[in-house]
């Protein structure tokens, strides 16, 4: 461990499992406290099975047997308040805040005509309103101490065009202009704002059923994890179907430590080459 955030502390939503755990873990190997939050709960549109308080539990447990100290709590990214009543007890508890990371998110697929007013209206409320609460509720505790770094998990969808998905590309291009916009809103605080773009990653967003199945649609079945995997590859310009968790969070690690200290207003591909695909 070379301490790169050592002393800070970092508020990550959608902590209770894939990319949000992996950013926890991996900022805690890298020195910081975690202010930990996640829905654990379902929601009406979306088929991939939920989080849960035991993952979140599971989270915390990782984060502290690293030696830093955790406050998790169950919170909805789309009530305002109770992400910002959750972030303040937080930091009441830590010290401090240093890092956002806006990282909760959902899935569901259909065709942009055949989607629901409830699935749209879900996506944007959760993976671009939610973002935007996270912004809203960490951010005064940054501009309090003059610095800091906000890392919103973004992906591929945000950069171009996905079939299948136009409420999830919609909600995605929203938060990159969302991020330029903070970018300089927050500049004069010493505050950077960046956004992660990853392209498929092995977490339970993608690997069930309905994912598989969208990418095999060849099939009459649901595909197995190899079956889904070939089709998966070949979004890629490197050999492999899906990145891993902590991809991201090495990415979004970077971006929050004091390595990127001049870079802010920036897209920066997790993708294996998909978006040059």
């Amino acid at each position: 461990m070379s301490g790169r955030l050592a002393g800070k502390v970092a508020l990550i939503t959608g902590a209770a499992r894939g990319i949000g755990r992996a950013q926890a873990v991996r900022f805690a190997q890298e020195g910081a406290d975690i202010v930990a939050l996640d829905l654990c709960g379902p929601i009406d549109t979306v088929l991939v099975p939920h989080s849960t308080l035991a993952d979140l539990e599971h989270t915390a447990t990782q984060v502290r047997t690293l030696g830093a100290r955790i406050h998790a709590e169950i919170v909805d990214v789309r009530d305002l308040d109770g992400v910002q009543a959750a972030t303040d007890r937080g930091v009441q508890q830590l010290g401090r805040l240093d890092v956002v990371c806006a990282t909760a998110g959902i899935t569901s697929r259909a065709m942009a005509l055949d989607l629901t007013e409830d699935a749209w209206r879900t996506m944007l409320d959760v993976n671009l309103t939610g973002v935007w609460h996270t912004c809203r509720a960490g951010a005064p505790h940054l501009i309090t101490r003059g610095s800091g770094a906000i890392v919103l998990t973004c992906s591929i969808a945000g950069l171009r065009g996905l079939v299948g998905v136009a409420h999830y590309t919609a909600a995605k291009h929203g938060v990159v202009g969302l991020m330029h916009s903070l970018a300089k809103e927050l500049a004069p605080h010493n505050i950077r704002v960046n956004c992660v773009h990853p392209t498929n990653v092995d977490t339970p967003l993608i690997q069930n059923d309905a994912v598989r199945r969208a990418f095999r649609p060849d099939l009459d079945r649901a595909p197995t994890r190899t079956e889904f995997a070939e089709a998966a590859r070949r979004m890629n310009l490197l050999a492999v179907p899906w990145i891993e968790p902590v991809d991201v969070a090495n990415a979004a690690l970077f971006l929050a430590s004091n390595e990127a200290r001049y870079i802010t207003a920036v897209t920066l591909p997790v993708d294996a080459g998909a978006t040059q695909h």
